[in-house]
């Protein structure tokens, strides 16, 4: 699978983290002022979206890591053979560092914002009524069930997408690869000390150089 397909692939299982909170409605008139009996229905609704917020946090990490990784990747192509496996490794233990204290980070951040944001939300568009009625629905069994598998049905649904799509979208995917390559490669100053040949028919295309290079 390419690095593209991969990503595609990704992009599907981050986008799970937004479960409830994508899907709230347009704006509404205020549901009526807070009261501490609201705050305490609130409160309840925001600790049961807990692993939600977590798992947004974690994918806010992750996000820098996994474009710096696909970048590091492209260009551990162009490394001598004999440095590149442990070129590889110390990139992996760098990126590995960044997530462990970044993930972390981003977590508390969530839990500590959501009071302030998603929480005041609830308290102004919401009824004490309607926050009864949303605990009821977030703490039946079935909709726990549920909202438990959603994160496997849509890997297992978009791994099923990369598969069915890969005869299609791969030789378009190495199309736009061998394009850009060229393009690169026209544009990049020849290695120093290598031979140039104007105009020479079928030249081979230098190798592809990585993504964000200017």
């Amino acid at each position: 699978m390419t690095a593209i397909l991969k990503a595609v692939l990704g992009a599907a299982v981050i986008s799970a983290a937004s479960t409830l909170w994508a899907q709230t409605p347009a704006a509404t008139a205020p549901a009526g002022p807070s009261s501490p009996a609201k705050k305490e229905l609130v409160a309840r609704l925001l600790k049961l979206q807990q692993p939600g917020l977590e798992s947004m946090g974690r994918s806010l990490a992750e996000q820098p890591a996994a474009q710096l990784m696909q970048q590091a990747g492209s260009a551990l192509q162009r490394v001598p053979a004999e440095r590149r496996e442990a070129l590889a490794r110390d990139i992996e233990a760098d990126v590995r560092k960044y997530t462990e204290e970044a993930i972390p980070i981003l977590q508390a951040k969530a839990s500590k914002l959501a009071p302030l944001t998603l929480g005041l939300t609830l308290e102004e568009r919401f009824s004490e009524d309607e926050l009864r009625q949303l605990l009821v629905l977030l703490e039946s069994p079935t909709f726990r069930k549920f909202q438990g598998m959603s994160s496997e049905m849509q890997r297992n649904f978009a791994a099923k997408m990369v598969e069915d799509s890969r005869p299609e979208i791969e030789p378009k995917v190495r199309t736009m690869e061998q394009s850009v390559s060229r393009r690169l490669a026209a544009a990049l100053p020849a290695p120093a000390g290598s031979a140039s040949r104007p105009n020479a028919p079928n030249a081979p295309a230098a190798p592809a150089a990585p993504a964000n290079r200017p």
